[in-house]
């Protein structure tokens, strides 16, 4: 839960939710809903308090609310759903490593208490999931599969506050920051899911590399558990501070990914391959940030 992370969500429509989940989403949209960047705040301050606490819990609590968009007349509704992303992310950080090194990060204690927990909420909830996706320091390149490039949505925000580093760039914990500073893409489902379907048809054909199609398809499974009205939002999040101005114009990354997968599709994998070395070295950059000094 770091301010430097991108973010793939669904909306649902609020006919997608029933009983005590509808009514409390339909308090929440007829009041005020916090933007996104507010939300991020909010799930940073919460995970700062539950790693400082003695002893220390690692999962943070936070109260249960939801991202909001008016489409058409149609209100969709993002639930943030904090505590489960925190559960789930603990269950893959723990099945990636050695006990050992978990240990070094996290009391045993906790991580049992975490998949009683997790296992106890599937079992009273089952129709309850994660509607966000997170990535810190980059984008994934999958998530591009699901947006056209048309779809992108551009904001460079108000001034930089007062202190900030000349161009924009980050250099400090919020040197550079602007309000309203955005860049998201955002399709309807029945989209997405097409997109997804022949991206699989042409990577199946084409690419040898088992991790990416499966990555693909690990994508378009989760995709599937939604409501087939519902809204996929690709969001640069935090790491719209890590780019300066010219950098996130210039930033098509979208159209990169649809042109690599053209150019599989039509036999060209050279020119693919240089489609897909800008996004990558896009992302690349980003990641370095996290190491730099």
């Amino acid at each position: 839960m770091t301010a430097h992370a991108a973010f793939l969500r669904v909306y649902e429509p609020l006919a997608a939710f029933e009983g005590e989940e509808r009514r409390r989403w339909d308090r929440v949209t007829a009041r005020d809903a916090l933007p996104p960047d507010a939300v991020v705040a909010l799930e940073r301050e919460a995970a700062v308090r539950a790693l400082v606490g003695r002893v220390p819990s690692v999962l943070p609590v936070i109260e249960e609310h939801a991202h909001v968009l008016e489409v058409d007349g149609v209100t969709l509704v993002c639930p943030w759903r904090t505590r489960l992303r925190a559960l789930e992310a603990l269950e893959d950080f723990v099945a990636d490593l050695p006990d050992p090194v978990v240990r070094s990060f996290v009391p045993p204690a906790l991580v049992a208490a975490g998949s009683v927990e997790l296992a106890r909420r599937r079992v009273e909830r089952p129709g309850e999931r994660s509607h966000q996706l997170l990535s810190t320091w980059q984008v994934p390149l999958r998530w591009f599969v699901l947006v056209d490039p048309e779809e992108r949505e551009y904001d460079p925000g108000r001034a930089p506050a007062p202190g900030a580093a000349p161009g924009g760039r980050l250099v400090g914990p919020a040197a550079g920051r602007r309000a309203g500073r955005t860049l998201v893409y955002r399709t309807p489902m029945s989209r997405a899911r097409r997109r997804v379907a022949r991206a699989l048809s042409v990577l199946r054909r084409t690419v040898d590399d088992g991790v990416v199609t499966e990555g693909v398809e690990d994508l378009g499974r989760w995709l599937e558990e939604f409501h087939p009205r519902s809204l996929v939002e690709l969001d640069y999040g935090g790491l719209v501070h890590l780019l300066d101005d010219a950098e996130l114009a210039q930033d098509e990354s979208a159209r990169d990914i649809a042109g690599a997968l053209a150019a599989l599709g039509a036999g060209e994998p050279v020119k693919a391959a240089a489609a897909y070395g800008r996004v990558t070295a896009r992302m690349k950059a980003l990641q370095a940030v996290e190491s730099a000094n």
